[in-house]
């Protein structure tokens, strides 16, 4: 077959102290004509015990090398590589999709430097499933849209887990501190609703509680006012959990008696 103005070139071999180099053995497997088609070959040579794998690319009118591909092994084909890949993907995609987001305060802040002041926006969001899992984030950016993805980045990266009792309630009464803010969390009966506002309602509500008590006692700073609810239920837990804690179990817990055993005869 005559390779009429076609180009090939063959990468360098690593240097080898043990003998001369061994000549490259190209093998083509294509009998059409190169015009406009690109062929492959494979040379392998052994140095050192070590292998060398290189790839050579003949294409017409300039040259090209490409990186050996990897081996698959046996029942592993490119179309189920695929398949695992689109499926991690859509995995993915539905988690991220399960979390809601909600702004709560987007603000302009300055910075001075010595040319002067520079503008940016704020975002704190608060981003939660309605399933017990919440976090609450803020971003800075010169754009609003900009400090709203980095303000959801940083929530989700400070997720937390709330336990929620039968009622979708708190399991007990707490009170939230960060900073000069303080906010205090109480359970309700079913059907009282979330009885709250500012933003201890939107954190309550993205964290699927659906009835319970909050109320802001301290600083109205929206941002801080979020921090103190997510202290108060992080700080939360189940009687089981206290039972363990304690070595008890959960009747000894909550103090009921058990039914005196009846005396043998």
């Amino acid at each position: 077959m005559a390779l009429a103005g076609a180009q090939c070139s063959t990468a360098a071999f690593s240097r080898c102290e043990a003998g001369p180099r061994p000549a490259p053995r190209l093998s083509l497997g294509s009998s059409k004509a190169l015009r406009g088609t690109t062929l492959t070959a494979t040379s392998q040579a052994t140095c050192s015990g070590r292998k060398v794998a290189t790839q050579v690319v003949a294409r017409q009118g300039g040259e090209t090398e490409r990186p050996a591909r990897t081996r698959r092994g046996p029942g592993n084909s490119e179309e189920d590589d695929n398949a695992d890949t689109s499926f991690r993907g859509r995995r993915d995609r539905e988690k991220e999709d399960e979390f809601q987001e909600r702004v709560v305060q987007v603000s302009r802040v300055t910075k001075v430097v010595k040319g002067g002041k520079q503008l940016s926006f704020r975002a704190v969001v608060v981003v939660g499933d309605e399933k017990g899992q919440v976090g609450v984030g803020c971003g800075s950016a010169k754009e609003v849209i900009q400090a709203v993805q980095s303000a959801v980045t940083d929530a989700k990266r400070h997720l937390i887990r709330i336990p929620l009792s039968r009622s979708n309630s708190f399991p007990h009464r707490i009170d939230g501190h960060f900073g000069a803010a303080k906010v205090m969390l109480r359970p309700a009966a079913e059907g009282t609703g979330v009885i709250a506002g500012g933003a201890v309602r939107v954190v309550l509500e993205l964290g699927g509680i659906k009835n319970g008590f909050g109320k802001q006692l301290g600083s109205s700073n929206p941002l801080n006012n979020a921090r103190a609810t997510v202290e108060g239920l992080r700080n939360m837990k189940t009687f089981q959990q206290v039972a363990d804690e304690r070595g008890l179990t959960l009747d000894q817990l909550v103090g009921k008696k058990r039914d005196p055993e009846p005396a043998a005869a």
